[in-house]
């Protein structure tokens, strides 16, 4: 049970998957060079090889217990690269041959740019301590100048793999949690986020509240006029509601014409607030093809140690009641009509 939730984290953070499986890599092949380094008595490079293995080993544990894989991604890439620098420097020919996987391993451990200049601050000072130092790092102008141009023509693929790589995955990840016709928060996000503000409700005492959205009618405007003149009612619709909320607030989709507001750090007062300033907002202000369209709003402020499931089913419970009271108005908390059916301005 405990392996199969570790390799769900793993498939789950790709970024966590990539330092863990560079890490393994990097333990695995650089433990057995320190060893022999050190029994043979090179101990400059026996313990910068030891030091690079204790960090990757340190990092990826931060990594698995905190979740935050930055910190630990520079933290490495900057060992790493001091480290194969002193061993190059040390080393000569024998020791260039790590700076290759270096330039691999930084551009997937931090962000392209950050890669970027660590490999071109690691190239310059090999080049600067050569001609410094003829012979000690290279064994002609020639053998540095080869060595220049590959690593150059490595970091720069590296770079075109790793930013591409980088912005997909955004992307794939935008799909995966909005909505694609409002560029609202999907159902899968709302779930991740109702989650979240239970767990931070339940350790922190942090307040939350739930406004559940129904458009009043909306078949309607799908029958008569088409479901593009729908969808445009949705997008209008999505458009006023982020336009009227707070920063922090957060609107998801979760049916084709009900949407929730995850409303943090308020109270019932607060809550029955934002509700009345969407709906007057939704009611003078969002228009179909049929005239102008209103809302139905229920409402739930989060319990404490309360399920974010049975939270929703509340809020929902409150929604039903606001429609079969007429619709366009608005139930919060325990079944009381807070706002009555009001005409269309």
């Amino acid at each position: 049970m405990r392996t199969s939730r570790l390799f769900r984290r793993l498939r789950n953070d790709f970024q966590l998957s990539i330092i863990t499986l560079m890490g393994l890599f990097g333990v695995i092949g650089i433990s057995p060079y320190a060893v022999y380094r050190l029994a043979t008595g090179n101990y400059l490079v026996g313990a910068a090889d030891t030091v690079i293995v204790t960090s990757t080993v340190l990092a990826v544990l931060y990594a698995w217990r905190t979740s935050d894989t930055v910190k630990p991604g520079i933290y490495l890439a900057s060992i790493f690269s001091v480290a194969a620098t002193l061993i190059a420097i040390n080393l000569g020919v024998n020791g260039l041959f790590w700076i290759y996987p270096l330039i691999l391993f930084n551009f997937f451990m931090v962000s392209s740019g950050k890669a970027l200049v660590a490999t071109i601050l690691m190239l310059m000072t090999l080049v600067g301590y050569g001609q410094l130092n003829p012979g000690a790092v290279f064994e002609s102008d020639y053998q540095m100048v080869s060595f220049l141009v590959t690593s150059m023509m490595a970091s720069i693929l590296s770079f075109v793999f790793a930013y591409r790589t980088s912005s997909q995955r955004d992307q794939l990840q935008q799909l995966a949690i909005h909505d694609p016709l409002t560029g609202a928060r999907n159902r899968r996000a709302m779930n991740e986020e109702l989650k979240i503000a239970a767990s931070l409700n339940r350790r922190h005492g942090n307040s939350y509240g739930v406004l559940t959205m129904d458009l009043d009618h909306f078949k309607r405007v799908n029958d008569n006029y088409g479901h593009q003149a729908g969808d445009q009612v949705l997008i209008d619709f999505v458009e006023l509601i982020k336009n009227a909320s707070r920063k922090e607030d957060r609107l998801f989709r979760f049916g084709g014409e009900e949407f929730l507001l995850l409303v943090p750090n308020t109270d019932s007062d607060g809550l029955l607030a934002a509700a009345q300033n969407l709906q007057q907002q939704v009611r003078q202000h969002l228009r179909g093809p049929g005239g102008p369209v209103t809302m139905s709003v229920g409402g739930a402020m989060m319990r404490r140690d309360e399920h974010w499931e049975d939270l929703l089913q509340r809020a929902d419970q409150r929604l039903y009641h606001a429609k079969s009271a007429g619709r366009n108005c608005i139930v919060i908390n325990d079944g009381v009509n807070t706002a009555s059916p009001q005409p269309i301005v």
